[in-house]
């Protein structure tokens, strides 16, 4: 097959559904070999089945592009190093890794258990970190061996995490964590050829409608804004050879709309030259609060959805 991804082998977890099905889609659909990973879980993280990944790797294969699937568990060291080792078994290499496994523990802070806490810090950050690791650590031997690769790491943040999300205090903590995580990657493995982004996607999930029903429902005519398939044209080029010299960056996509996040930056500032009295520290805040620009939509009044699977 031909396209913008042709001859690359990708790697996307949480594939077997809703924004890693369309990415896994998207990117054989521009030649690239697709490893499809799902564990098969409910919305909440319960039961496993093999059936989503085998699904889509039917429909992959069914268009004339090449994948396999796989069932490990990325939030694992056996099951992260297992995804790496399925790409080289059966393609002998790996370009792109696109991380968006997750599920949804919703609470209010007052009501939210340890295990929920757990279980999406677990998936969502942990679920990044070991997969990005594995692969890191293969694109460096590659690099060190001359034959360097021209990798991609395209990430799965959310609105939830660049602006906190009410009622989703362990979704957007682990959404935020992975924001920072793709910074420090992207630094990291710059020497290697590896280049890392992330995506705060706003679609139609097996998670946002049921959060966001209304807004993510499908309109009858016209643009459907939340299709899925809308995210994944740009993940497919950050995954691709054609993104060289894109890496460290954070972008929101929703419907037909790409927007570059400007992250924490210095705000308004002021110095007394001394230390401050309580008072005095209070005051000056005070007087710089004003000067602070808007932060944007707060999450939740907009349709932006919490992102992946």
């Amino acid at each position: 097959m031909t396209g913008i991804c042709a001859g690359r082998v990708a790697a996307v977890t949480g594939a077997g559904r809703g924004l890693g099905r369309a990415h896994a889609l998207a990117l054989a659909a521009e030649g690239a070999r697709v490893v499809v990973n799902d564990l098969g879980v409910g919305p909440g993280g319960e039961g496993g089945s093999a059936d989503p990944a085998r699904r889509v790797v039917d429909e992959i294969r069914a268009r004339g592009g090449e994948a396999v699937a796989h069932s490990g568990d990325i939030a694992t060291t056996e099951g992260a190093a297992s995804l790496l080792a399925t790409a080289l078994d059966a393609y002998g290499r790996l370009d792109t890794l696109v991380n968006n496994a997750g599920f949804l523990r919703d609470r209010m802070l007052v009501n939210l258990d340890e295990d929920d806490w757990d279980a999406v810090l677990r998936v969502h950050l942990k679920g990044h970190f070991l997969p990005l690791k594995h692969a890191a650590g293969y694109w460096r031997a590659e690099h060190k061996a001359g034959r360097a690769r021209r990798a991609r790491v395209v990430n799965t943040t959310s609105g939830a995490g660049l602006l906190g999300s009410v009622g989703q205090g362990n979704y957007a903590a682990a959404k935020a964590g992975i924001v920072a995580l793709t910074l420090v990657a992207a630094a990291e493995l710059a020497r290697y050829g590896v280049q890392v982004n992330a995506v705060a996607p706003a679609a139609r999930t097996r998670m946002t409608e049921r959060t966001f029903a209304d807004a993510m429902a499908a309109p009858t005519t016209g643009f459907d804004a939340m299709a899925p398939e809308n995210v994944s044209p740009l993940v497919v080029w950050l995954a691709s050879a054609d993104s060289a010299g894109v890496s460290g960056e954070v972008f929101e996509a929703e419907g037909g709309r790409i927007t570059v996040m400007e992250g924490w930056h210095p705000g308004p500032t002021t110095d007394k030259g001394s230390r401050w009295t309580p008072a005095e520290a209070g005051g000056a805040v005070r007087e710089l609060l004003p000067g602070v620009r808007e932060p944007g939509a707060v999450y939740g009044a907009a349709p932006y959805g919490p992102s992946g699977d």
